[in-house]
């Protein structure tokens, strides 16, 4: 429990007088009486590695020999032989470095009191209406305790500001535990590589890929895979999955697996029938370099925003070779054409989420930040030409993204999902060669 209670510990101290109030992920019906499938809320793991729902971590730095409290589901002989063992009050105290644990039923009782004596309340509103209203009841509490003398809170502050800034620099076990991510992910990127051939359904497609991730020990997919085969790989957050792939077409896969809550977000685009086509290869040349180039600017001190500005450079250009875009590039870069292929940003913070947290910005909210050490990415540019764009017709329908999850050292980038293939004649000799060894 160590990196638990030293984020604990820095948190603490971040907060000074304050007091914060955590909870847990909550569990929801899926449908009647079944239950989705639980994930702990991310800031919630991250501070206390506690795994059950209906729980609230109370931390406050001043508070006494009472600074980290757990509220938590007590035990419960019938309810676990249904749904597995709790942890109990006794057991969070004794295995998860907390000064006091109490039975979450007394949540509304002790609150007011572990809030007498802040000045700040560390709270995020709007994420659970039940909780939201125990808290106000609670800050309201205590507030009149204090009429007379003392301090109750008076001021309200997301944990977020703390805890997303500590959360976007990465421990060496967190950066462990993301390479792990990754290497399950290439497993399954791989089988799905193996097995594609025209007549394969995009569902059959992603059972394969996620067969994979779970056989080798990843608890889920970090988001739902896209599995968009032809013209639906022109569609960014294409979902349904349902379609035949066809020879000819290129399918675009966007899929991670996620382990020990850490996710790792990949894609990679590939041909049905194993051979890239002249006008696909010369699509997925232009993305491939412009992910390479973006992939050099993630160093310490460059601004969060420079690999997506190398990247947009050389789509640009390409598109500009091709004849899809005209004029010349700072014409289309500060005319903004290029949006008509490529139309999203090039990455995002990748980490407990898969669009992580932290600030992308300078305190001026103008300024894009500079990279730390510790800090991952996702470099995820990509280029779609959609049948409704005046073009030409050669190009219509392809569409091609790479992705990969790059750690910012304290000198070169370090791409965690490396060993995926992504060059092109590694590709066409892996695609379709399960098939080919049954035929």
């Amino acid at each position: 429990m160590q990196p638990y209670s030293g984020r604990l510990t820095s948190f603490a101290q971040a907060i000074g007088d304050g007091v914060a109030v955590i909870p847990s992920a909550s569990v929801h019906l899926r449908n009647n009486d079944a239950e989705f499938e639980f994930r702990q809320d991310s800031d919630f793991h991250y501070i206390t590695g506690f795994p059950e729902p209906e729980s609230v971590l109370v931390v406050r730095p001043k508070g006494g020999p009472e600074r980290s409290v757990l509220f938590v589901r007590p035990r419960d002989r019938v309810k676990e032989t249904w749904n597995g063992k709790r942890y109990g009050p006794e057991g969070a105290r004794a295995r998860f470095g907390v000064d006091a644990a109490y039975d979450i039923a007394e949540l509304d009782e002790k609150l007011p009191e572990l809030m007498v004596g802040a000045t700040t309340l560390y709270y995020k509103f709007g994420d659970d209406e039940r909780t939201d209203r125990r808290v106000q009841e609670a800050l309201a509490a205590a507030r009149d305790r204090v009429r007379r003398g003392g301090n109750a809170p008076r001021s309200i502050q997301e944990p977020g500001t703390v805890l997303h800034e500590m959360r976007l620099l990465k421990t060496a076990d967190e950066i462990e535990t993301m390479r792990r991510a990754c290497a399950i992910t290439r497993l399954g990127h791989v089988a799905g590589m193996r097995a594609t051939q025209p007549g394969i359904y995009e569902y059959e497609l992603e059972a394969i890929i996620e067969h994979a991730y779970r056989a080798n020990g990843a608890q889920a997919v970090a988001y739902p895979s896209i599995v968009a085969g032809g013209d639906n790989a022109t569609i960014l957050h294409y979902h349904s999955n349902r379609e035949q792939l066809e020879d000819g077409q290129l399918v675009l896969v966007d899929s991670g697996c996620e382990f020990d809550l850490y996710a790792s977000d990949v894609t990679r685009t590939w041909p049905v029938n194993g051979r890239f086509s002249p006008e696909q290869k010369a699509i997925y040349e232009i993305v491939l370099a412009a992910q390479k180039a973006g992939i050099e600017q993630v160093r310490p001190g460059y601004r969060f925003s420079a690999y997506h500005e190398a990247a947009l450079r050389v789509i640009v250009d390409g598109l500009l070779e091709l004849g899809l875009l005209r004029g010349t590039r700072d014409e289309n870069l500060q005319g903004q054409q290029y949006q008509d292929y490529f139309m999203h940003r090039s990455g995002h913070w990748i980490g407990l989420d898969v669009h992580d947290v932290g600030r992308y910005l300078e305190e001026d909210g103008v300024t894009s930040r500079k990279l730390e050490p510790g800090m991952v990415v996702t470099v995820e540019p990509g280029i779609y030409v959609r049948r409704d764009l005046e073009c030409n017709e050669r190009f219509k329908g392809i569409g091609v993204r790479i992705e990969d999850d790059i750690l910012c050292t304290q000198s070169e980038p370090e791409n965690l999902s490396a060993d995926i293939p992504k060059e092109m004649s590694e590709i066409e000799s892996i695609t379709g060669s399960d098939v080919l060894a049954h035929a």
